[in-house]
């Protein structure tokens, strides 16, 4: 009775499969004759099975075919599993980008991570987009959420307010991407921008950012290509709708999505080249909702490897076995932040290279560059800043602490202009650090120092120039009070009037990570959880003639009073670390502000 009942379902299978043309069936040798004598009903059978698993394969295939691409999905599937599905399905229709290869994917995921990267760090890096801060008094900066990714995010806020602030007439809309990234207005001619900061719009910010990423990227790549890497499971971009935007449907696309390792890194990651601005400037701003995931800032870190090629990156650094974020805590290291500066990943802040003998370098920074760097570790002397990185084409500084990149800014592009002092400030401290291969130590040898006396043209007095040279090392500051002291016809800078060298300028600092703002409305209102935000401080500069912040304050106190004016003597100057990385750049600085201290932490 099975026999027969089998029998049945066999036929039934054939003569449903016989509908369309008939299939080749699976066979193991070839296929005998029919009126062949040796056939048996078990031949007959086997026969018949090969030929219903073959209709039933070209059933399944048939209909894997006729399924349109806006088919809904079963209720079993999870929202996150669709939206890549139907994100993968348009994607086909376009060129998704170049998978890297095994090899490259392990060289770059080591490069950045190393081989002992904490899950925490990798967290970090996976959940942090490049996104301007909602807040209304810090809508044009870019918010932190996580730990880590702070060096890339900073940086790119400095080009960001670059374009913003002295490039305003390029932002609005109907203006093409510029075909060069060269600045176009002379950084050296007076400019100063709007302090209203809340005046910039959606747009606007949004053009700035698109144009902070591709010069960087090209930057990166000499001027000559910007890679530009995406997620293969969201391709070159994805159109939204009212029901759902773009920000939801690559939210969902990412969910559940993480790069633990190199092969993960392998199956995710898409890359695509581009060789003129126009290009990459039309991709990045298809792939804005991209770079504002939770994957943006990742992605962009690779994109900028990419565009510099990772054998350069690694030839550009001094240790090249040494992981790009740094443990325990996942910061950008120097050699990330100087590649987005200058498009070079070498890990010091000095000008040019270091010679250490036998054929041996150390690499800085070896051009100028469009926005600079100061650094905390300088007033500690761990390091010293070169005048590439202090004295950028734009007045505008990417800050480094120990733990923390934040960004130093100013309106007036004239705090860059050097007075008397400052000019033969400059003259002389670039002729010192030539000379010193302490690493930023601050002192020279004997040798060392006659040769910057005879290329600044100081002339020293006998017994100055033996108390100096007594200890066999000559230190900059005991170096530079002897300048101050010096008349002017033998090099020096001795001031009878005590006014040479004095100016006041603002500079505004900007930290984006979010915290609390105890100064903040909701604080002032009694609330018991204050907004978390980030902070724009304004900070009022001082830079006195003399030598002591003391003897400043003292004597502008005696003028206000003798002249017997209504002018009330100068507020005392207030101190937080930011202050001394100001007075890397501007020695004697005294800075005061309003509320809390500006944080660079």
């Amino acid at each position: 009775m099975a026999d027969q009942q089998e029998e049945e379902d066999l036929k039934m299978a054939l003569r449903m499969s016989m509908q369309n043309s008939p299939p080749e069936p699976k066979r193991s040798k070839p296929r005998e004759p029919a009126n062949s004598a040796t056939t048996t009903p078990e031949d007959s059978r086997r026969l018949q099975r090969e030929l219903m698993a073959a209709a039933a394969e070209k059933r399944m295939l048939a209909a894997a075919k006729s399924v349109p691409a806006s088919s809904p999905a079963s209720k079993s599937e999870k929202g996150g599993d669709l939206a890549r599905k139907e994100i993968e399905i348009k994607a086909k229709k376009v060129n998704l980008g170049n998978e890297l290869s095994e090899e490259e994917a392990h060289q770059l995921f080591f490069m950045v991570f190393g081989s002992l990267v904490s899950k925490d760090i990798l967290a970090q890096w996976s959940n942090q987009g490049i996104r301007f801060s909602p807040d209304p008094d810090t809508s044009m900066g870019l918010v932190q959420h996580e730990g880590g990714p702070c060096g890339v995010l900073a940086t790119i806020q400095a080009f960001v307010l670059k374009h913003l602030l002295f490039f305003p007439d390029e932002l609005k809309a109907g203006q093409s991407m510029p075909q060069i990234l060269s600045s176009r207005r002379l950084s050296k001619n007076q400019y100063v921008a709007s302090n209203n900061f809340t005046a910039f719009t959606e747009d606007a910010k949004a053009r700035a950012l698109v144009k902070s990423m591709g010069e960087i990227l090209f930057l990166c790549g000499n001027n000559k290509r910007a890679a530009i890497a995406t997620l293969s499971s969201i391709g070159h971009g994805v159109e939204g709708s009212e029901d759902s935007p773009k920000d939801m449907i690559i939210a969902q696309a990412l969910e559940g999505l993480s790069i633990e390792s190199a092969s993960d890194l392998q199956k995710v990651l898409r890359v695509d080249t581009y060789t003129t601005p126009a290009s990459a400037f039309k991709r990045l701003e298809s792939m804005v909702p991209v770079f504002q995931s939770r994957m943006g800032a990742l992605l962009f870190l690779i994109s900028a490897l990419l565009s510099r090629g990772l054998d350069s990156v690694q030839a550009d650094r001094d240790d090249p076995s040494l992981p790009l974020v740094t443990a325990p805590f996942g910061h950008a290291s120097q050699e990330i932040v100087n590649l987005l500066l200058c498009g070079q990943a070498v890990p010091n802040v000095f000008d040019g290279r270091m010679d250490l003998g036998g054929g041996m370098f150390l690499k800085g920074i070896s051009t100028n560059v469009e926005v600079g760097f100061l650094t905390l570790l300088e007033s500690l002397n761990f390091c010293k800043v070169g005048q590439n990185l202090k004295r950028p084409k734009w007045p505008i500084w990417v800050v480094g602490s120990e733990s923390h990149y934040t960004v130093l800014f100013a309106l007036d592009t004239s705090v860059q202009d050097e007075n008397e002092l400052e000019e033969r400030e400059s003259q002389i401290r670039k002729a010192f650090d030539a000379q010193d291969q302490s690493g930023g130590g601050g002192f020279i040898s004997v040798e060392g120092f006659h040769q910057v006396l005879r290329e600044t043209n100081i002339r020293l007095p006998p017994e100055k120039l033996d108390s100096l040279c007594s200890s066999g090392f000559i230190v900059w500051s005991e170096f530079w009070q002897v300048i101050l002291d010096l008349d002017k016809s033998l090099g020096g800078l001795k001031d009878s009037t005590g006014q040479m060298g004095r100016k006041i300028f603002d500079l505004y600092h900007f930290n984006g990570i979010a915290k609390s703002d105890l100064n903040g409305s909701q604080a002032a209102s009694g609330s018991e959880t204050p907004i978390q935000r980030p902070r724009l401080t304004k900070l009022r500069v001082s830079v006195p003639p003399r030598w002591t912040p003391e003897e400043f304050m003292a004597d502008a106190g005696n003028e206000s009073s003798g002249k017997g004016t209504e002018v009330a003597k100068p507020e005392p100057p207030q101190h937080a670390p930011l202050v001394d990385c100001i007075r890397t750049r501007w020695p004697r600085a005294v800075c005061n502000w309003v509320g809390d201290p500006p944080s660079i932490v």
